[in-house]
This record gives C-alpha cells, sequence and structure tokens, in this order.
C-alpha cells in the first residue's frame, strides 16, 4: 500500500488482514500522483515517518510486514536508513537500485544494493535489473549473485515476456502473446489493459504493421483479428454468451418462484431516448397520483450480487408492478417500473411518439405568456413558487389533467 500516515495504514491493514499473505509499503514510487500526498519516494526524506509507520504496522497486525525503497544520493545514507528500518522489525526488505530521479534508462546501482545486503540480517530483495541483466531466466541468478541478495524481484523483464520464469528458456512472444490474449478473451479484461500489456510486449515492434494495427484497435475482437484469432473470439463469446443466457433464465425462474403473485408485471426498460428533455415516466405517476388523490409512489430496488443488475417495485394505490428486465442502475429500474404501472393503468407516460407532451405543451404556453407580458413591458419578476417546476419528484409542479 501507498501511505503517508501511521493510523490510516494500520487501519487499512487490518481491513485486509485476514485475506493477504503480508503488507508491503510502497516507498519507493516516484511518480507525483504518488509523491505529492507524501507517499511512495516522498517518504525517503523522512525516516521519521518511515520509522513510524512501519512500527505501527508490525505492532499492529499479524501478518508480515515488509517494505520497498529506492536508494539515496549516498550509499553510507543508504544503508543507515535500511539499518533504521530493519529496527521496526519488518520480515524483509525490497530496495529498487535506482535514485528516486533515476529512470529505467539510468543503470542500476547493484554496489548499493550489495551495500545493503551486507549491512542488514533481514532478507533483501534486489529489485530494478530487468533493462541491464534479465534477459533470460539464467541471468536472474546473475543479479541476484551481483547484489549479494536474497531474492529478484522482476516488474519490466516479466512484462515483456512472462516466460522470463521458465528455466528451460522463453517461449516465442507470438506464442506468449496469442496465450494472454486467450486470458483476456476467457476472464473478460478490458481491452485498453490488454492493448497495453501487448504494446509492453512488443516494444521495439510497434513500428511494424502489426504494432500499429494493435496501436489502432478499439476493441478486444479487433486485437483478436490483428493476431490471426478472430475465430477463438468468435467461438470464446459464443459459448459465453450462451452460458450468460442459461444463467439469466434460471436466475429469472427462481426470481419468478419466489415473487409475489400479485405483482403486475411487463418486460419493459426506459430508454430516455424516446423521451423529451426533462420528462420521465416517473414524472407523470407521480403527477398522476396527486390528481387521483393517492400517496405518492413509493419504489423498492434491490440489486442482484451475481451481476449486480437491479429490479424496482413501486406501489401505487396499494398495487405493486414492476419490469422483469434487470436494469444496470438503480433509477433505470425505477423507471422501468413506472412505466409498467403507466401502462397497466393506461395512462400516458410522456413519450415522444405519444403526440404533444402535455408538460412540454404547458411549458410552451407559459413562454408565450411571458413574452406577451414583456411586449406590454409588465413586470414579470413572479415569485418561484408560482413558476413550472419540471424536476423530477418536486411537489409544486402544475400539469394538465391526465386521463384517469
Amino acid at each position: 500500500m501507498g501511505s503517508a500516515d501511521a493510523e490510516r495504514a494500520l487501519a487499512v491493514a487490518k481491513l485486509v488482514e485476514s485475506d493477504v499473505a503480508g503488507i508491503d509499503i510502497n516507498m519507493g514510487c516516484p511518480k507525483e500522483y504518488s509523491t505529492k500526498g507524501g507517499m511512495g519516494a516522498a517518504l525517503l526524506s523522512d525516516p521519521d515517518k518511515i520509522e513510524s509507520i512501519l512500527t505501527t504496522l508490525v505492532k499492529g497486525i499479524c501478518k508480515p510486514v515488509t517494505c520497498k525503497i529506492r536508494i539515496l544520493p549516498s550509499v553510507e545514507d543508504t544503508v543507515n536508513l535500511v539499518k533504521r528500518i530493519e529496527k521496526t522489525g519488518i520480515a524483509a526488505i525490497a530496495v529498487h537500485g535506482r535514485k528516486k530521479e533515476e529512470r529505467p534508462q539510468h543503470p542500476v546501482h547493484c554496489d548499493v544494493i550489495k551495500a545493503i545486503s551486507e549491512a542488514v540480517s533481514i532478507p533483501v530483495i534486489a529489485n530494478g535489473g530487468s533493462h541491464d541483466f534479465i534477459r533470460e531466466y539464467m541471468d536472474i541468478e546473475t543479479f541476484q549473485k551481483a547484489t549479494a541478495a536474497s531474492s529478484v524481484m522482476i516488474a519490466r523483464a516479466a512484462m515483456w515476456n512472462p516466460s522470463i520464469f521458465r528455466k528451460e528458456g522463453l517461449f516465442p512472444l507470438r506464442k506468449v502473446m496469442q496465450d494472454y490474449i486467450k486470458y483476456a478473451v476467457r476472464y473478460d479484461n478490458h481491452y485498453t489493459n490488454t492493448k497495453y500489456c501487448l504494446c509492453q510486449m512488443l516494444r521495439e515492434q510497434l513500428e511494424t504493421t502489426q504494432g500499429k494495427k494493435l496501436h489502432a484497435a478499439q476493441s478486444t475482437q479487433e486485437i483478436c483479428e490483428v493476431f490471426e484469432m478472430a475465430d477463438f473470439y468468435e467461438e470464446t463469446t459464443t459459448i459465453f454468451t450462451a452460458k450468460k443466457t442459461s444463467l439469466e433464465t434460471k436466475i429469472q425462474d427462481e426470481d419468478d418462484q419466489m415473487e409475489d403473485p400479485d405483482v403486475i408485471k411487463m418486460a419493459v426498460r426506459f430508454d430516455k431516448r424516446e423521451y423529451p428533455p426533462q420528462i420521465t415516466p416517473k414524472m407523470y405517476l407521480l403527477e398522476w397520483c396527486r390528481k387521483e388523490k393517492h400517496p405518492q409512489p413509493i419504489y423498492e430496488t434491490v440489486q442482484r450480487p451475481l451481476d449486480r443488475l437491479f429490479c424496482s417495485v413501486v406501489t401505487v394505490a396499494e398495487q405493486k408492478y414492476k419490469s422483469t428486465l434487470w436494469d444496470k442502475s438503480k433509477k433505470l429500474a425505477e423507471q422501468a417500473a413506472a412505466i409498467v404501472c403507466l401502462r397497466t393503468l393506461g395512462v400516458p407516460e410522456g413519450k415522444l411518439c405519444e403526440g404533444e407532451n402535455p408538460l412540454i405543451a404547458k411549458r410552451k404556453r407559459e413562454d408565450r405568456e411571458c413574452s406577451n407580458n414583456r411586449d406590454h413591458g409588465d413586470d414579470l419578476a413572479e415569485p418561484s413558487h408560482k413558476k413550472a417546476n419540471f424536476i423530477e419528484g418536486a411537489s409544486d409542479m402544475n400539469v394538465p389533467e391526465m386521463p384517469r
């Protein structure tokens, strides 16, 4: 985690303590989004805060606590900081062998990591060797020996080709990329993330024809086409669609068995493109209830845990109404329930296809009246409570009488 506050770090650690193997504090990230909050590499200039955060975590949770740092301008200062960190009781320390202002193109300082390894008794994890040392599996040991570290942490080299961990040698990049795409499709990874990882794998090949096509891809399907995997995409998505349909049918059957039989149901959705701006079925239903002297509609909305979709039941005059189609938001589900009620009652719902909307007509009449008053020099400063209010659910809305 990134943190600049000991107590907040402890509070968060306690939230996840039972679900993780350990807690690591990032004290090496040089990015502004981290350092401007006093986190990441910003902590390197505040040893007291480092000590406070780590000590609080070590004493406050039962899981191992570790941290990752970058090196300081001098070897002596770096070693002194690490010795102070060791005294907090942490289980291990990862060291990125670059200063906070250095970037991957700068050489990694193996000598500083080695000095740290020799100065402390806790495990030291060497990091930063991807560009200079690690090209294949055997290079991992070379980097470990150069730093005298207990182990090695690999980021960029593993992103360029995950088979870097294969003792028998690297797989061809094309195979690695195709395998990665299969995982991305099967687990519905967002295409932007998939595209980013594939671009990292291609690296210097991004200017090739294939690289340019990948860079231009705007969907998982297009990515698959770039790598001649269109058939795999179609087959996989077809299987998933069939499974989803089957699951939805099963869920719907279960819902139907559990539902109140007195609820009036229809399969409808609310599409705002079918309605004028600021006009919704909920507004119409509310005004109908007022005109009929009924209590205002009551909406009860639930979210289904499996797919996080919403369904709403509206109660009007002691009768319940709902749509059998689940929606992606609470607002859409409530509008759908209102539509079911209005259609059952035979009351207009405000759709554009119904002809001139009474709410819109009311507004136009008032606009014309205001315009005429201006032409005659009348004072138009009328009280705000008399102005038409088209906000959904407003208590002072005045609309023409609707059919009963």
